[in-house]
């Protein structure tokens, strides 16, 4: 029952509602009523909370895929070393691979074009799809170079680019220049913010 105007009572029915059709009523609702001004600022928290998941899910992701290549580039660093191949000469290997993978476009280039700052890393920069990229080349270059028992840097970097080709052209059939890709949030950044607003959450 609830009261009329008039001071008289009439039975209405209870309705059960979707969480979605809550929202919707209590965007439109009055925020000067307390029950809509509440459900509001509830709808906006829940909401928020969402956001930081799906962020959190994003970064793990990046995270994952930069933690892979790393590990990847360090077996593909062991693995020529025996080879006849050195530190510097790594360097100049991966290097390469970038300027094939990046349409020609050097290491440095890709640093400077998305405004990498000083000596930080270009693979802290990039967004998942390319440090992935990145990764499936060295894993094949790794797999080739023993099959294959690739021996000194020449036939090692010859190697190297022609797979970050195969993947760059791999991608391009899907619309996909890495080169043309918007930077990511600087991976360190990332990882602090998200952690700052989980501890803001809990308080």
């Amino acid at each position: 029952m609830v009261q009329l105007g008039s001071g008289a009572e009439r039975a209405i029915e209870d309705i059960i509602l979707t969480r979605y059709a809550c929202y919707l009523i209590a965007q439109n609702g009055d925020p000067r009523k307390e029950p809509v001004a509440f459900a509001q600022t509830y709808f906006a928290l829940q909401t928020r909370k969402l956001e930081l998941i799906e962020e959190r899910i994003r970064l793990n992701e990046r995270l994952q895929a930069h933690e892979k290549l790393k590990n990847s580039e360090t077996a593909l660093s062991k693995n020529i070393f025996e080879r006849g191949v050195d530190g510097q000469g790594f360097g100049r290997i991966r290097s390469k691979g970038d300027a094939a993978l990046f349409g020609g476009h050097s290491t440095q280039s890709m640093k400077n074009q998305l405004a990498v700052p000083g000596k930080r890393p270009l693979d802290d920069f990039l967004p998942t799809i390319t440090i992935a990229a990145k990764n499936l080349a060295t894993e094949i270059t790794n797999h080739n170079v023993s099959e294959n028992d690739l021996q000194g840097e020449n036939n090692i970097t010859k190697e190297h680019v022609q797979n970050n080709q195969s993947v760059r052209n791999m991608l391009g059939e899907r619309g996909i220049q890495p080169e043309k890709l918007a930077p990511a949030e600087d991976l360190n950044y990332e990882v602090i913010r998200i952690q700052a607003h989980i501890t803001n959450s809990h308080r």
